[in-house]
């Protein structure tokens, strides 16, 4: 079991050249091409989904009236978060070579097609990728209604602290209000009055696609089933998002403030890839290689598979801890770990750690 303390141990042994091992393996993942863009993989992914809208459109249209359109509803869910993970992908420059290509491209898929805010999409999600599970500088684990900080949750009294100590079993089934929760924070985003990028133009994109996307459905469908199609499509969207960002770095080491870990680890020994073939890599956008995708960010969806297999090599070389576990065992370690956590009990300094899944992650 890897802790925050190890890692900073091993960290501070490289500090005269913090740099020197990552560059080593960047290196060597740049002559192997595996930085190279795909656009065609792109151009094919985004054909396939945009036949897939079309398809949805008319399925809503031939099924007017019937409760079979919650179906749509679903497949919807499922499309909306797809073009997230391209939205996701044009934000760390993976598919053009232009920023201003991947900027039009990623604000277009986020806020007019999926209808969340590109701007605060890039400004959370960089600042993740600088201290990923870092205390008070990585906003993924700044607690919200899930606490993921153990003394975060000592504190806790009343239906909080008796929430939190469920909040394992709690955290999917609270999921399916996420993607209300995210285009919530859009209308917050390009309302508030911090800076935001191009704050004019997604003020008139998350209009136009919300309006017209709810417009549609209370026009064409009795108002009971409206709100029904717009509830399972939301609750598929929150859940298909939430579960495929979740087993990404819950129930790995935190690492206290101000910490000093060198690059390679810090990405590392913070991050898990998912088992899986090129089923897994479509379902999850490229997220199951969390691991290379850490480290080179700007890596093209279809290269991390490889960039894996020589990531892997190199840091058992270099007796850097690699994790990668199945879907399923990824998701029970999420759950332990968030149950642990609402208990104000650290799971890693937890004598029985071992025995309940945080052992090898």
């Amino acid at each position: 079991m890897t802790t925050a303390s190890q890692i900073i141990r091993t960290g501070n042994r490289g500090l005269a050249n913090p740099m020197s091992e990552f560059s080593a393996l960047l290196h060597t993942v740049r002559d192997a091409g595996l930085l190279r863009r795909r656009k065609r993989f792109y151009a094919v992914t985004f054909g396939v989904l945009t036949t897939g809208l079309v398809a949805a459109w008319f399925g809503f249209a031939l099924l007017h009236d019937t409760w079979y359109l919650l179906l749509i509803a679903g497949v919807l869910g499922v499309i909306f978060t797809q073009y997230a993970f391209m939205a996701h992908e044009l934000a760390h420059r993976q598919v053009f070579e232009s920023g201003k290509a991947n900027d039009v491209g990623g604000r277009i898929l986020a806020s007019f097609l999926v209808g969340i805010s590109y701007s605060w999409w890039m400004t959370k999600h960089t600042r993740h990728h600088g201290n990923p599970n870092t205390v008070d500088k990585d906003p993924d684990i700044e607690t919200d209604f899930i606490v993921f900080q153990h003394d975060k949750a000592t504190g806790l009294t009343g239906l909080s602290r008796l929430l939190a100590r469920k909040q394992g079993y709690l955290f999917f089934p609270v999921l399916l209000l996420e993607g209300v929760n995210l285009h919530r924070h859009a209308f917050i985003t390009v309302f508030s009055k911090g800076k935001v990028d191009k704050r004019a133009l997604e003020i008139v994109l998350l209009t136009v696609r919300n309006i017209a996307y709810i417009t549609v459905l209370f026009s064409f469908m009795p108002l009971g089933m409206a709100f029904a199609f717009l509830g399972v499509q939301l609750a598929i969207f929150g859940l298909y998002m939430g579960a495929s960002f979740a087993p990404n770095h819950i129930g790995m080491p935190i690492l206290p403030k101000g910490s000093k870990v060198d690059f390679l680890r810090r990405q590392v020994l913070t991050s898990r890839n998912i088992r899986g073939g090129h089923i897994m890599n479509h379902f999850m956008g490229g997220l199951n290689h969390q691991v290379e995708h850490h480290l080179f960010p700007s890596m093209p969806r279809p290269h991390l598979r490889r960039a894996s297999e020589i990531t892997r090599e190199y840091c058992e070389s270099r007796g850097i801890e690699y994790t990668e576990v199945g879907l399923t065992a990824a998701y029970g370690t999420v759950v332990r770990y968030l149950n642990e956590v609402g208990r104000s009990t650290d799971p890693f300094a937890c004598p029985a750690a071992g025995r309940t899944g945080y052992a090898g992650i």
